[in-house]
C-alpha cells in the first residue's frame, strides 16, 4: 500500500500565503519562516494592499494583521467575502496580533477567520496553526506497509495492530464534538494516537495529529476548521485500513 516516494519540493507544489503586515521586521520574519516550512508567499504592506492581491490571486492561505492603515484583518476579510469574483475569496485566513484580548477572539471568530497567531510567533508554532487547517503534505504517505513493518516485524503482527487502530479511530471518530470543547483532553489523545499511527505506519494521520495537537497546544483552544481538517484524515485512513 506505499505510495511512490514523493518528488523533491518545488516551487510548483508548494502551497502560497499572503503575509500583510505593516511591520517590515515582522513580514521579513513571517516570509523566511513560511520559505523555512516550505510555503511560497506573497508579501502586502497594508490592508488595500493585501485586497488587492487577494482579489486577483490565489493564495492557498491568508494572514492577515489586526492593525494596518487602509485596513486590518476583519476589513480585508469582509470585503473579501462580498466580492464575489475575488481570486482568494472563501480560502483559510488567519488573523495576527500582538495583543489578543477575548473580545478581539470573538470578533475574529465572527468574521470568519479560521485561526488566530499571536506575535512574536515561533517558526513551529506557525507551521502547526497552518498544517492543522490547511493538512500536511499531500504527498506524504497515507498507509504505509514498509514503515508499519519495520516497527511490528511480521505481517501478522502488522494486521493485528492496525485493526486495533481501525477501532481506536472509530472511537475517536465518535469523541471529536467532545473534544472540540476539550483541549486539554484531545492534546492527550492525539497524544496517545500519534503512537498508534507510528506503529501502524498510519503516517499522514500521525502527521496530521501532530499539527493539531502543537496547534492546540500553542492556541489553547480547537479551531473547527483544524478538527474538520483532522477529521477528514481519520476518515481517510480508515478507508485505507479497510482495504
Amino acid at each position: 500500500m506505499d505510495s511512490i516516494p514523493p518528488p523533491p519540493l518545488d516551487r510548483a507544489t508548494m502551497r502560497s500565503v499572503l503575509v500583510a503586515d505593516d511591520d517590515p521586521s515582522t513580514r521579513q520574519f513571517l516570509a523566511g519562516a513560511l520559505a523555512s516550512l516550505g510555503f511560497d508567499t506573497a508579501l502586502a504592506v497594508d490592508g488595500a494592499d493585501a485586497l488587492r492581491q487577494a482579489r486577483a490571486n490565489r493564495f492557498d492561505a491568508l494572514l492577515l494583521d489586526c492593525r494596518m492603515p487602509n485596513g486590518g484583518a476583519i476589513d480585508v476579510l469582509t470585503d473579501l467575502h462580498d466580492s464575489i469574483d475575488a481570486a482568494s475569496a472563501g480560502v483559510p485566513a488567519f488573523a495576527t496580533s500582538a495583543e489578543i484580548t477575548p473580545v478581539l477572539r470573538g470578533d475574529l471568530e465572527a468574521a470568519g477567520f479560521v485561526g488566530v497567531i499571536e506575535k512574536p510567533c515561533r517558526i513551529a508554532a506557525l507551521g502547526h496553526a497552518l498544517e492543522a487547517v490547511l493538512g500536511v503534505d499531500a504527498r506524504v504517505t497515507l498507509l504505509s506497509d514498509a514503515e508499519a513493518m519495520a516497527a511490528s516485524g511480521d505481517a501478522t503482527t502488522m494486521g493485528a495492530l492496525r485493526e486495533l487502530l481501525r477501532g481506536e479511530l472509530l472511537q475517536l471518530r465518535s469523541e471529536l464534538h467532545a473534544l472540540l470543547h476539550d483541549p486539554a483532553g484531545l492534546v492527550e489523545r492525539l497524544h496517545r494516537l500519534r503512537s498508534a499511527c507510528g506503529f501502524c505506519g498510519a503516517t499522514r494521520l500521525g502527521a496530521q495529529a501532530k499539527a493539531l495537537q502543537g496547534h492546540v497546544y500553542e492556541a489553547r483552544q480547537v479551531a473547527p476548521a483544524a478538527m474538520e481538517r483532522f477529521r477528514r484524515e481519520l476518515e481517510a485512513t480508515l478507508v485505507a485500513l479497510a482495504s
